[in-house]
Order: structure tokens, then C-alpha cells, then sequence
């Protein structure tokens, strides 16, 4: 399968922090700043080194964990379970705690996600995700080593698809698959919310799995 770059346009990178695109999150995003003015409440730029070869794309940011702090996973449990995992792999130094001014550093890695700003229920609309595609797409353009891309659950394996131009139906989403687009591996992972680990569609070990397998593939 050919990826054809020049559809990766070079748009920004992140939205504007007063973000117009989508007005139900927009909105959203205006109750919270009236609720909690101290919180971030912006669209969350992504985390780590543009020259990195590992990309994690996400679902959006948690309300009281990125939408609080400004920087992805960190507030909240999913983020407990991915920094843990990257640290044990060697995509990460130091000692994560949940602020981001706690000195963690991403090694050979960066974090994103599908949707950039706090949707209501942690639930954003097919039109808000297409909106934001733009970002995602503009972040993947402008990583010139990227070589494997972790999928966290189906929106961000679809919206990364339709970004890389390629048929959903050429990369069905399955926990543990990998696919190939172009210069491109894609890894799928169940995402590693607190939901999905409390009913056991995800566990630690299975989690682990796919960032093992990613080590191996990148050396």
C-alpha cells in the first residue's frame, strides 16, 4: 500500500486556544473554563519530539486529566497505565506524576490524539472528529522519522486511517493488529481507559503486549 505525502497537508499542528471549529465542544470548553478557570481548558497540543519514530494517537482529552493539565494522559488513570508502560519500555525517563511539570520526558516517542480539545462524556461527534482530522494529519506530515503509530481503541485507528488516505476496510481495527500503510507500521490497542481495565476488555498484560512488540519492531 502506497502513502501518497502530499495529501499529508502541511497545515498547523494544533488548533488556536480559543478553537471556533466545533461549537459543541467550543461551548464545552467554556463551561469548564467558567467552572475551573485554574484548569488548562484549551485544545491539548501533543507531547514529545516531532523527530521521534514512535507516534500514540488517542481518543481526546480527559476532562480532569489533559483538559486540566495541558498535556495528553496526564491526570488520569489512562495515563497511569500508558506512562508506566512507556517508562518500562524505553519510550520514556523519569518518574511520572501525573502534573506536566513532573520531568517526564518521552524518549523516541510522542502522544496525540484524534480529537485535540474535551468532549462532553468523553464522547466527540463523527463531524467533530472530521474536523480535527486536519491536526492529526498536519502532526503526522511534519514527524520525518515516524515509523510505527500506536492506535488507542477504533476512533483513533479510523480517524488515523482516513489521515493516511487509507481504506478502513483494508486495516479492520483488532487488538493486537498490525498493519501496514506505506512507510507506516500500525499497531492496535484496545484504549487503555479505566473503563476498558475495570471490565476486562483490556489488561495490563495485553496493554504491554503491543508496546513490546512496537520495541522489538523499532530495536
Amino acid at each position: 500500500m502506497t502513502i501518497s505525502t502530499s495529501n499529508l497537508v502541511t497545515a498547523a499542528t494544533r488548533p488556536d486556544s480559543n478553537c471556533p471549529l466545533c461549537p459543541r465542544l467550543a461551548e464545552f470548553r467554556a463551561q469548564a473554563r467558567a467552572r475551573e478557570p485554574g484548569w488548562f481548558n484549551s485544545p491539548v497540543e501533543s507531547f514529545g519530539d516531532p523527530n521521534a519514530r514512535l507516534l500514540i494517537v488517542g481518543l481526546a482529552p480527559g476532562l480532569q486529566g489533559a483538559n486540566r493539565t495541558g498535556r495528553p494522559f496526564t491526570g488520569d488513570y489512562a495515563g497511569d497505565l500508558l506512562y508506566a508502560t512507556l517508562l518500562e519500555y524505553g519510550f520514556a525517563s523519569g518518574v511520572y506524576q501525573a502534573r506536566p511539570d513532573d520531568g517526564l520526558k518521552l524518549i523516541d516517542a510522542r502522544i496525540s490524539n484524534a480529537v485535540r480539545c474535551v468532549p462532553p462524556q468523553n464522547k466527540p461527534l463523527p463531524v467533530e472528529i472530521n474536523t480535527c482530522r486536519q491536526f492529526l494529519r498536519a502532526t503526522i506530515a511534519t514527524m520525518p522519522k515516524l515509523r510505527a503509530i500506536v492506535l488507542l481503541g477504533r476512533i483513533a485507528h479510523e480517524s488515523t486511517l482516513k489521515a493516511l488516505d487509507v481504506r478502513l476496510a483494508a486495516a479492520p481495527f483488532v487488538h493486537g493488529a498490525v498493519h501496514s500503510a506505506g512507510k507506516f507500521k500500525l499497531y492496535d490497542s484496545y484504549h487503555c481507559s479505566r473503563y476498558n481495565t475495570n471490565t476486562g476488555v483490556l489488561t495490563t498484560d495485553m496493554f504491554r503486549k503491543v508496546f513490546a512488540t512496537v520495541r522489538k519492531e523499532l530495536g
